[in-house]
């Protein structure tokens, strides 16, 4: 996969979540968890596209664990 593809997907995460959490129930415990999903899944791919930009490889592996982190949150 390249890392075209891989921008795609993440950005297509981002708007399924996006769609998830506006059909959630308006309870204080649903805006609170939503909220919370949609920081984290809206900053995987964010955090991907800076890592895709970092100044050496060490910097992008630094760039991806926070990356591999947000998709870890999203997923708990």
């Amino acid at each position: 996969m390249t890392p075209d593809e891989l921008k795609k997907r993440m950005q297509q995460f981002a708007l399924r979540v996006i769609c998830l959490i506006e059909s959630l129930p308006k309870t204080r415990t649903a805006d609170v968890i939503g909220n919370q999903l949609l920081d984290c899944a809206t900053s995987v791919g964010a955090n991907y596209r800076a890592a895709c930009r970092g100044r050496s490889k060490a910097d992008f592996i630094s760039k991806l664990g926070i990356v591999e982190e947000e998709a870890d949150e999203s997923a708990y």
